[in-house]
């Protein structure tokens, strides 16, 4: 199917639509995030002229319809003013639950996109792909400012971006969706984080021979960190504080919760520590959904893969 196609979707109690609109930079994935809401029976419909987002919305709510809306500059009369004016109008019925999610990407990782998958950026008219990035970053901030979910698909394969889309997005979510992700600060911290802890002051496994090929998965690793003398008050603290956080988010309305732990290299303290962190999520009653996005292990799609 095409990136005009729509999908059925069912029905839902009621006549409260359930919309998620879709928008980020080019090349960050926004048709394959489009087509992996299809795959969560969603309707799904890309680039629609903006005037006419609030007549298409009108057209589902009757029949409490899941709907997916995807919106970028391709789309006619597409100015983040006027997006803005009709998400507000959205957000202000009683009728419709609107969510807005930005797709966010490194630009060292959309130009490898473009350059191997030949693609033209749609905002390039000639000058360099580095130039139309940066304008569109800039004309992008105040939807990014006001998403409710970021999503960064710098590291993410297919496969990991359809996941993530399930896990937030699927028939088995509800309540508040809490992510964990880990990290080494090497590569920079993730974007969208909510909550972000430095985990560099624990013992660091790389400077032991036997270990340092090893993660923060692995029994011996984590007794490492464990003997360390700082880590069992320091984690307690920290593990105290997340869980006593998470029903006041929650109670604020927060749908989703992005908790982000770093390390060095992204390989042993963090992923242990984001583990252990997330085990304590669950027994709060959430569902964590936990990415360890620097550790060897993850497996890398091809770049063409996204569009």
């Amino acid at each position: 199917m095409g990136a005009h196609d729509t999908f059925l979707s069912p029905k839902v109690d009621g006549t409260r639509i359930k919309l998620i609109l879709v928008t980020g930079v080019a090349g960050a994935g926004k048709t394959s995030a489009l087509a992996a809401l299809a795959d969560q029976g969603f309707e799904t419909i890309d680039n629609p002229p903006v005037k006419l987002i609030e007549a298409i919305v009108d057209d589902y709510v009757d029949e409490g319809a899941r709907l997916a809306i995807g919106i970028d500059e391709r789309s006619r009369g597409f100015t983040t003013g006027l997006c803005a004016d009709v998400i507000a109008k959205l957000r202000a019925r009683g009728d419709t639950e609107v969510t807005l999610v930005f797709l966010e990407c490194a630009d060292e990782t959309l130009l490898r996109r473009f350059q191997e998958t030949r693609r033209r950026h749609p905002m390039a008219e000639g000058a360099p792909v580095e130039a139309a990035l940066v304008h569109e970053r800039a004309m992008l901030e105040p939807l990014r400012v006001q998403s409710d979910v970021s999503i960064d698909t710098s590291d993410l394969s297919l496969t990991d971006l359809r996941r993530e889309i399930g896990e937030r997005f699927g028939d088995d979510a509800g309540g508040m969706t809490v992510s964990v992700i880990s990290f080494g600060f090497k590569k920079g911290a993730p974007r969208g984080a909510d909550l972000l802890f430095d985990v560099r002051f624990l013992a660091n496994p790389y400077w032991s021979a036997s270990l340092r090929e090893q993660t923060g998965l692995d029994p011996d690793v984590c007794s490492y960190i464990e003997a360390d003398v700082n880590f069992r008050s320091i984690f307690d603290k920290m593990n105290d504080l997340v869980v006593s956080l998470l029903p006041h988010y929650a109670a604020e309305g927060k749908s989703y919760l992005n908790i982000a732990i770093g390390c060095t290299g992204g390989k042993h303290r963090s992923v242990m520590v984001s583990e252990r962190l997330s085990e304590s999520i669950q027994a709060a009653g959430y569902t964590p959904v936990v990415r360890h996005r620097d550790m060897p292990l993850t497996a890398k799609k091809p770049v063409a893969a996204f569009s």
